[in-house]
């Protein structure tokens, strides 16, 4: 059995506020068509992948337009389009969306599908940004925390099918990978393969200068870069990007080696697929060497890391 996979990043550029749900299907499917043209058996969207990024808006709870942005079902009408068109070209893809359960939760979630059409598993992201409240005064707002949940998943992995080599694959969506606990907890489950997909403003989101745009991005995919080496993983991030209703969202989609190397890395802000023919054979350097967790690591010492929040510095 190969172990030896084609993947792909499939970034968009910016969905505006006005722009219909069948438009932006639509370059969806365009995007997985074009990478299932370079041979890619697996093709990773960003987070909220279809809708504009609401929570820079402030919106009332119950408002029929924040409503509208989530998914009460995966799949449902609007998206079967995606899920058909993949299966019938043989190729999963993981997608970032807006969940609405049945009994009422929201939450910024992430699926992988498989070639056959079925969702893989599913993973609701954990380390929302931002802010609860609408913060006076702020062009653009943060507001996941007020529209969504803290994710109530942990980190789950899932073995991939036969076709793709049967990899450990693992989720995060957006600020998640700026936080090294999650990726060690998928790492201490053996993944091979880390989808991410983010919106992450090109200004600071917290008001203030005191990060650019090329800063921003430096950090993005210096997190992919630094994780998946440290974990001894292959990494995909994959953004939405330019100018959503005069808000800019940074580029930067990478595709990152176990080593910690971009391998393929996007160019644009715009509609852009990204390919790699990945070995998840080349794990195995960095988990039996380096990164030998069982050899290496004392968890007798990391007990502030679960049990301390905040920051405590001594008097």
């Amino acid at each position: 059995m190969t172990r030896k996979l084609i993947i792909a990043g499939a970034q968009l550029g910016p969905i505006q506020r006005a722009d219909s749900r069948a438009a932006t299907l639509a370059r969806l499917v365009a995007l997985l068509e074009a990478a299932a043209a370079k041979g890619a058996k697996l093709v990773v969207f960003p987070e909220l992948a279809f809708t504009t990024f609401f929570p820079r808006w402030p919106m009332d709870r119950d408002a029929p337009e924040l409503v509208g942005c989530f998914e009460a079902a995966m799949p449902n009408p609007q998206v079967q389009p995606l899920f058909d068109r993949a299966r019938e070209l043989g190729v999963g893809f993981y997608i970032g969306y807006a969940e609405l359960t049945p009994d009422g939760h929201r939450f910024n979630s992430a699926i992988t599908v498989g070639p056959d059409g079925a969702i893989l598993f599913k993973y609701r992201k954990i380390h929302l940004p931002g802010s609860d409240h609408v913060k006076p005064g702020q062009t653009y707002q943060q507001l996941e925390k007020m529209y969504f949940e803290y994710g109530d998943m942990g980190f789950p992995v899932q073995r991939g099918p036969d076709a793709w080599g049967r990899p450990v694959l693992g989720m995060l969506v957006c600020n998640d990978r700026r936080w090294p606990e999650g990726w060690r907890c998928l790492g201490l489950q053996g993944v091979e393969l880390v989808m991410v997909g983010y919106n992450s403003a090109a200004y600071d989101p917290n008001g203030g200068d005191g990060e650019s745009e090329e800063l921003r991005t430096f950090h993005s995919i210096l997190a992919a870069q630094s994780n998946a080496y440290m974990n001894a993983t292959w990494a995909i991030a994959v953004a939405k990007a330019g100018v959503e209703d005069g808000a800019g969202l940074i580029g930067g989609s990478v595709i990152v080696d176990p080593n910690g190397q971009v391998v393929a890395q996007a160019t644009t802000k715009g509609d852009e697929v990204i390919v790699a023919e990945v070995d998840f054979d080349a794990c195995r350097q960095g988990k039996e060497k380096m990164f030998n967790f069982a050899q290496h690591r004392r968890p007798q010492h990391y007990r502030r890391i679960v049990d301390q929040v905040g920051a405590e510095t001594p008097v």
